[in-house]
């Protein structure tokens, strides 16, 4: 059963004279004028902290479980050992389902690769291990190898929940330096494995992302480093197809759609920093354009794009802020270039809502893939935070 606050609702329109006497009540003013009813101010998005709870284990990541109101969280206790929780919204309240303890702190987790049917949680942790579990009975994992010398940072899914075509596949990236891309049908060995050549320092990979899963043969992972490397690498060729540096360490990377013809590319950073790439029109020296906008006085560490809506996104900074932006396409996406070749032009971007929810950095974020609007984030000073944003289908 549906919770009553997840179905779908009509707000009703109030009449005009009940709009006015409610502004006249609260005294807004635009422009030295009492504002009606169709005022900017209320037609902006509203971001709103519903659920909060406090936690007793520092959380790295929270995730939604499909095609449900429950999402799970993943960090470590003082201890030192691992946790994964999960989470069912119950009347206005968060209600533990279960706790699950592990040997080695979790980092990150994702449900790209798996079923609708099964909507098995695959993690990394702290000792390079890559775990897939059924949450229903989590004693001993349906899939584990041991994927890297040291830390899991990042991981993400494709090919499941109905999203991306071709084979159910998960890419992890490591403090080692390398990218590995994992088939649970496959045991023991990577399909791809991304790594510097020999000689070649090796960087901290925080983030990756699949993206252009449109058939059974493309797919690419995009990688970001901690020294601001973009590393674009074609599975389909096994090649590395662009490279790039935004000059600051690279916390997040996401493509607006992982199941379509490469489109955009939100990259945050260090410093306060996010970047979005227009994925469409790659130039053979230039690359892709790309605007860049200061949008945190600290690190971005999270972008996340609405499921509903790739032109809208949310942004996660270091002094505990959320930004909600909204990218506007160019008249046109690409021209040509002096020697007649063509390249890409960037859009721009809008700031509709910002927030500040936490004194600490917001460390993770989830849109819910199945209700607009609705979407979870976590954060070090030990909270998760269920959050409503409204007003998003008038965007």
């Amino acid at each position: 059963m549906v919770p009553l606050w997840l179905r779908h609702s009509q707000p009703k329109q109030l009449p005009s004279t009940i709009c006015v006497l409610f502004c006249q009540a609260v005294g807004v003013l635009v422009g030295g004028e009492e504002i009606g009813c169709t005022m900017s101010a209320f037609e902006k998005p509203q971001i709103i902290a519903h659920i909060q709870k406090g936690l007793n284990y520092t959380i790295f990541d929270c995730k939604w479980v499909p095609c449900s109101a429950k999402f799970v969280t993943m960090g470590n206790f003082a201890r030192g050992t691992g946790v994964i929780q999960l989470y069912e919204i119950q009347h206005g309240d968060l209600k533990l389902l279960r706790e699950i303890e592990k040997a080695k702190p979790i980092k990150c987790g994702t449900f790209g690769a798996t079923s609708l049917q099964q909507r098995y949680l695959a993690t990394g942790d702290f000792a390079g291990n890559l775990h897939i579990w059924n949450l229903e009975a989590p004693e001993i994992p349906v899939y584990s190898v041991k994927g890297h010398k040291e830390i899991i940072n990042t991981i993400d899914g494709v090919g499941g929940l109905g999203i991306g075509e071709g084979a159910p596949e998960i890419v992890t990236g490591s403090r080692d330096g390398t990218v590995k891309v994992w088939d649970p049908r496959q045991k023991d060995d990577p399909v791809a494995n991304m790594e510097p050549v020999q000689g070649e320092n090796k960087r901290d990979c925080w983030t990756v992302a699949f993206g252009n899963a449109y058939n059974q043969e493309e797919r690419v992972v995009c990688a970001g480093y901690d020294n601001g490397d973009i590393k674009l690498f074609d599975l389909r060729n096994m090649s590395l197809r662009w490279e790039t540096n935004i000059k600051n360490g690279v916390c997040s990377l996401e493509f607006d759609r992982k199941d379509i013809s490469m489109n955009k590319l939100v990259a945050t950073s260090l410093e306060g920093k996010f970047h979005v790439f227009d994925m469409r029109t790659q130039h053979p020296t230039k690359g892709f354009a790309s605007v860049s906008e200061k949008a945190h006085k600290s690190t971005v560490w999270q972008g996340r794009h609405l499921p509903q809506n790739r032109e809208l996104f949310l942004t996660a900074g270091g002094a505990g802020s959320l930004h909600l932006w909204k990218y506007e396409y160019p008249v046109q996406r690409s021209k040509k270039d002096s020697e007649g070749v063509e390249m890409g032009v960037a859009g721009s971007v809008s700031l509709l809502q910002n927030v500040t929810l936490s004194t600490q950095p917001i460390s993770s974020l989830d849109w819910s893939p199945d209700k607009r609007g609705l979407c979870i984030c976590s954060s070090f000073d030990q909270m998760v935070r269920v959050l409503i944003v409204t007003k998003l289908h008038k965007i």
